[in-house]
């Protein structure tokens, strides 16, 4: 495959071949303002000292939640209050994943990036409604499609003007309760011209495999997260916690924090060696 070239520019932030891999990182959802503040600042110290971009993510509302009394986050009101506060407490760039279209506008007023859920990669009229904003778009590939069907994906928010499109594998459905990666839609999704993100906690995650919940094999991220580096990804997307055994949202498959340092070493230098 001939080398491609994927571009994209969140502010100051440079995303594609020859910048620096983005980290795109946080708890899985808002648990409250203390320990969201912890992670972001803890976050963005250990990026800067490794010379990474970062955004920082958590979710205001995860409406995908396995079952009905699974933890949601604070809500979209409070959410975005929090991540307003963090932005310009710590000083970073701010991600949230939006389930609902009557969301969009007001969280268009805070967040850098909107994210897409995987589930909701195909919803015509969601996209249009996020893509119109302006704000630049994180779009997750849904389990179920295929890395080339992604171009279809990308028409839609580029029919509104707007060019400024991250996209990031998550894995693909393996059976029941198991995902697993296919290294060739990285550099297939990256024929778009966006920069492609890998999400390294989400694809080690067993969808409802905890019955009531998701599980994980967190051990497992750090593997696939250098492997996706390797084949020349732009960005890596973790899901990080500092207890995330007792993380009130997607702990199986979260990073504890004190190990990122390591793990974010071993990236740059292969990141370099690519």
């Amino acid at each position: 495959m001939n080398e491609i070239v994927t571009s994209m520019e969140i502010n100051d932030i440079q995303i594609g071949n020859n910048h620096p891999l983005l980290i795109v990182a946080g708890p899985c959802v808002i648990e409250n303002y203390e320990i969201s503040h912890k992670i972001a600042t803890f976050l963005k110290d250990l990026t800067e000292r490794l010379g990474l971009n970062f955004i920082f993510k958590a979710s205001f509302d995860k409406a995908n939640r396995t079952a009905i009394d699974a933890f949601r986050g604070p809500g979209i009101d409070a959410g975005l209050e929090m991540l307003a506060r963090i932005k310009s407490e710590v000083g970073v760039k701010v991600i949230s994943d939006v389930h609902r279209i009557s969301d969009v506008a007001q969280a268009a007023k805070v967040l850098d990036v909107i994210q897409v859920p995987a589930f909701l990669c195909r919803q015509t009229d969601f996209i249009l409604e996020i893509s119109r904003t302006g704000r630049p778009v994180n779009i997750k590939k849904g389990q179920f499609l295929a890395p080339m069907d992604m171009t279809n994906v990308v028409d839609k928010v580029r029919s509104t003007g707007n060019t400024n499109i991250l996209l990031t594998e998550r894995g693909a459905m393996f059976g029941y309760n198991n995902l697993v990666v296919d290294f060739r839609g990285i550099g297939i999704m990256q024929q778009t011209g966006c920069p492609v993100i890998f999400d390294a906690t989400h694809s080690v995650q067993l969808p409802g495999g905890a019955g009531g919940s998701s599980g994980g094999q967190r051990e497992f991220a750090p593997v696939l997260a250098k492997a996706a580096v390797a084949t020349g990804v732009d960005g890596v997307f973790m899901e990080v916690h500092p207890d995330p055994d007792n993380a009130l949202c997607d702990g199986p498959n979260s990073l504890y924090l004190d190990t990122l340092e390591d793990l974010l070493t071993r990236l740059v230098r292969i990141r370099q060696a690519v």
